[in-house]
């Protein structure tokens, strides 16, 4: 079955579309067979139209009902309502263009006199015809939908799991750092302690040169220790590798790894402090995130400022183009936000849009810079 599907699905579109108005074609002519010319010309449009089915799907439907008053059941009427209700997810419009698929098929034609019973028999007739390919259009919107939450369900959890690596390498990290922090670094504080007491209290130049070295040796060593307990405990980064804590110089790749299209404005002066440019990062990094989980298919834009006594940044997004996931979300984000703000002095507002977007947007005070 899945072999049979992937032939199917390389087959170009435009040969599909040119063998369903043939065949659209062939069955008209067969089910009538002395034609008027009107007749004709409206089921040669209606059969025409096909090969646009799939830019103009309702337009298409309506250029093929004539067919239907020609006869009972008609490939192209029946094409037109598969292709439609594949693409659209209104159900009253589904439920209309039904009523008059059956209703076209049920009229008769030419125009006589019309027996009641008749055409109601041959009007729920034609009401089953033509609920079935609406029916199975349908059901192929809802695999298609199906597959796509499942591979964002995939990609979600192949997300988490990058995150919970994450955290198990931070927490070792961080445990690392206290050790090195609390013995190697204690001992060798002593061992420059002691270099410093031998270098006053020797005598011998040899010895007092040799304290001074070792002395000497165990400060740069402490200095680099420092460094590295530093590295450590910061956050983020690979298995491999030991990453300082991002800046704004950072953001470029940031939002070129988001997964979200996003378009990133302005500037900032070169002389914003560390801690502010941290934080001015986590609050894109937490934003795009949530845009990505909370508003799949939206765009983004981040935009740096300056006003008179501050500087900010604020991201906004679009709504979502697809059906999100409902992914628990504890808030816990915009928690350590708010808290990155307040001890800069700053202020984090968050909150929707009246297009039916989102927008974060934080400002941080120069003098707090």
């Amino acid at each position: 079955m899945s072999r049979a599907r992937a032939l199917w699905q390389r087959v170009p579109a435009p040969v599909i579309d040119l063998a369903l108005v043939a065949a659209a074609a062939v069955d008209v002519r067969l089910n009538n067979w002395e034609p008027t010319r009107l007749e004709l010309a409206l089921a040669a449009v209606g059969c025409t139209a096909l090969a646009f089915r799939r830019r103009f799907p309702l337009v298409v439907f309506l250029l093929t009902l004539p067919v239907a008053l020609m006869q009972d059941v008609a490939v192209a009427v029946l094409a037109a309502l598969f292709t439609l209700a594949e693409r659209s997810r209104n159900r009253r419009l589904l439920a209309v263009c039904v009523a008059l698929a059956a209703v076209a098929s049920s009229t008769p034609w030419p125009l006589a006199e019309v027996d009641r019973t008749m055409t109601l028999v041959f009007f729920v007739y034609g009401l089953a015809t033509a609920a079935a390919p609406v029916l199975f259009g349908q059901l192929l919107q809802a695999q298609r939908d199906l597959a796509r939450r499942l591979a964002e369900i995939e990609e979600a959890r192949e997300h988490e799991r990058t995150l919970h690596a994450q955290a198990v390498l931070a927490r070792e990290r961080a445990q690392l750092a206290r050790e090195m922090h609390d013995v190697v670094s204690h001992q060798v504080s002593l061992i420059a302690v002691r270099a410093g007491a031998l270098q006053v209290a020797a005598r011998d130049v040899d010895a007092k040169e040799a304290a001074r070295t070792i002395r000497s040796l165990s400060v740069t060593t402490l200095d680099e220790l420092r460094t590295m307990v530093t590295l450590l405990r910061a956050s983020g980064g690979d298995a491999t590798e030991l990453t300082p804590q991002p800046t704004l110089a950072d953001l470029s790749k940031l939002v070129e790894s988001s997964g979200t299209h996003v378009q990133l404005t302005g500037e900032l002066p070169p002389t914003v402090s560390t801690p502010t440019q941290r934080a001015l990062y986590r609050t894109v990094q937490e934003a795009l995130t949530n845009v990505r989980k909370h508003a799949p298919g939206a765009t983004a834009s981040v935009e740096l400022w300056q006003d008179g006594d501050g500087i900010g940044v604020t991201v906004t997004n679009t709504p979502s183009t697809r059906p999100s996931l409902s992914l628990p979300g504890s808030q816990q984000g915009l928690v350590g936000l708010r808290e990155r703000a307040d001890i800069l002095h700053g202020t984090l507002d968050a909150g929707p849009t009246r297009e039916g977007g989102y927008r974060v947007r934080l400002r941080i005070p120069l003098s707090a810079d």
